[in-house]
């Protein structure tokens, strides 16, 4: 398969996808009656949902289904091991070649993560399977992670294995999926890893796969800010000159330049697909 170009940032690596116009194998697809969408691997749904309640506050029904197909080839140990690895660019490759995947055109991200706010890993992480309530918050989302398929006890062998990675600190991150809809996160691969670092008492290391906006998107936004920023400053310069005023300028100033560099990194929504018959 043809790489992604990747950009060059000091934080994530950057994939800009092209040649793969989509449906992508793993992806979100419409509901026809304005239900919640479903997860399908080709052709083979991989959850069903429904509604419950009214409003934006809303819960969502979930039940998995077995076929979920990890797009990551399985870890060695050794490989585990390998000093200064770098996942990022070990999961950009193994995420182009597979045929399980979600990519497909435009730019993405790929970021190692190791902290996550409080409660993602415990309260707001799936156990059961394979049926979950979704508790989405008006303007939040839901913020937790799900598992795709169930999870191993944690005295299952594999587990136990990767519980000695774990405080060795060489386990292998786990690969997670942000989903813009539920404002959180699938797991890809790593469930078992997943396990074994949380029996251990730690996080899990993770690498983050992210849609990103399209250049043309994010510099309409960045038109609009820069508008707005300019206005602000033209009325600041109204106020008498003074301490307090410079002080607020240059907090204007900071937040304009923040926001500029961070526009082409934020997360993009994530494509919902035409049911197979009507695309």
């Amino acid at each position: 398969m043809e790489r992604a170009v990747r950009e060059a940032t000091p934080g994530p690596l950057i994939l800009d996808v092209r040649g793969r116009p989509g449906p992508p194998p793993l992806r979100f697809v419409r509901a026809r009656d304005g239900g919640p969408p479903t997860l399908h691997l080709g052709d083979r749904p991989l959850t069903r949902a429904r509604w419950h309640g009214d409003g934006c506050c809303r819960e969502l029904h979930l039940r998995r289904l077995p076929g979920h197909r990890s797009p990551l080839p399985p870890l060695r140990a050794a490989s585990m091991r390998t000093p200064d690895a770098d996942w990022r660019h070990r999961c950009a490759r193994w995420l182009e070649d597979t045929p399980h995947g979600p990519l497909h055109d435009g730019r993405w991200s790929v970021t190692a993560r190791a902290s996550f706010a409080p409660g993602i890993w415990t309260e707001d992480f799936v156990r059961d399977w394979p049926d979950a309530v979704l508790a989405l918050l008006c303007g939040g989302g839901w913020h937790g992670v799900l598992p795709l398929r169930p999870l191993s006890p944690p005295g299952a062998p594999r587990v136990t294995a990767y519980r000695k990675h774990a405080r060795d600190g060489t386990l292998a991150p786990v690969l997670l999926w942000w989903v813009s809809f539920l404002d959180g996160w699938l797991i890809l691969d790593g469930h078992d890893r997943a396990v074994a670092a949380l029996a251990e008492g730690a996080e899990p290391p993770c690498t983050v796969l992210a849609r990103l906006p399209e250049e043309a998107q994010w510099r309409r936004t960045a038109d609009a800010v820069a508008e707005g920023h300019a206005e602000r400053m033209s009325r600041l310069s109204e106020r008498p000159a003074g301490p307090g005023t410079e002080r607020q300028r240059a907090a204007l100033e900071r937040g304009y330049a923040d926001a500029l560099a961070g526009l082409p990194y934020d997360e993009a929504p994530t494509p919902l697909w035409p049911p197979a018959d009507d695309a």
